[in-house]
């Protein structure tokens, strides 16, 4: 008899009743620490007792992309979506922030706008930022979304060639908002926090988040395989799954609504368990 996958569950890609974007969202600028820190908010009313869900950027893009997905989430949550010190329309201090710092800031950044115990979205290397503060600032989070969480400890050597593969699968529009955002961060700036991406270590952090915690896949996505997702997810201790056809890596901008049909029933859900494809 076979038995079940560890990821047989309870995500369906269908279940979640998402409409197309009804949310508003609003931009400003607050000073955290002594740097002037710009995010995205929603407008909306949300429903009473449901989390807030602040959105973490990977390396260079900044909020912008999390645009799509923030409109999405909005008539149900109170969405954030700020840029992290030295990216989009936030202050660039004189050196590339380290991976613990970033962390700082946003811990900081969320003190200032009084939130607490939200939920916690990260794409990218948002995901290690979101990890890391999930370990130092354990009251802050109240659940973590991890869409292609890097890095796969297996490729770090290989992360070059998986990013330029990707960047083929990407929309236009996506390019564009890259080739915007990636020089109002700086070369310098760019490269030295790739560094820090690649020198952390996510899978020894992952063991120690003790809030639910959902993984999403794009599945065509070369930066995080399937193996990795699936390893990751099984390193968290009330981890699951979610796979998203035909998505490639950022699946918050790329896939928005299936994305936001996963993410939702998490964000209210209860359960504990793991999931499979959705």
């Amino acid at each position: 008899m076979d038995q079940p996958s560890r990821f047989d569950g309870l995500y369906e890609l269908r279940e979640g009743k998402v409409n197309r974007p009804s949310g508003q969202l609003r931009s400003g600028r607050i000073r955290v620490e002594g740097l002037l820190m710009h995010a995205r908010y929603s407008v909306d009313h949300a429903a009473s007792g449901s989390p807030p869900l602040v959105l973490v950027h990977g390396i260079g893009v900044a909020s912008r992309f999390m645009v799509p997905v923030a409109e999405l989430v909005a008539p149900y949550h109170h969405v954030y979506a700020p840029d992290l010190p030295g990216f989009g329309k936030s202050e660039k201090p004189a050196h590339a922030l380290s991976l613990v710092e970033l962390t700082v800031a946003l811990a900081g950044w969320t003190w200032t706008i009084g939130l607490e115990g939200a939920a916690f979205l990260g794409n990218s290397f948002g995901c290690q930022i979101v990890a890391e503060l999930a370990l130092r600032y354990p009251g802050l989070v109240e659940r973590v979304v991890l869409q292609g969480p890097t890095m796969d400890p297996r490729g770090r050597t290989a992360q070059v060639a998986w990013w330029l593969r990707n960047s083929r699968q990407e929309p236009l529009s996506h390019g564009l908002i890259s080739a915007r955002e990636y020089p109002r961060c700086g070369l310098r700036r760019l490269i030295k926090t790739f560094r820090y991406a690649l020198e952390d270590r996510i899978e020894e952090k992952l063991p120690h988040i003790r809030v639910s915690a959902l993984v999403v896949r794009g599945s065509k996505d070369p930066i995080v395989p399937q193996r990795w997702a699936e390893e990751a997810t099984g390193l968290l201790p009330d981890g699951r799954l979610a796979v998203i056809p035909g998505a490639p890596h950022t699946v918050v901008y790329d896939a928005p609504l299936d994305l936001a049909r996963v993410v939702l029933p998490f964000l209210s859900s209860d359960q504990k368990g793991r999931s499979s494809k959705a």
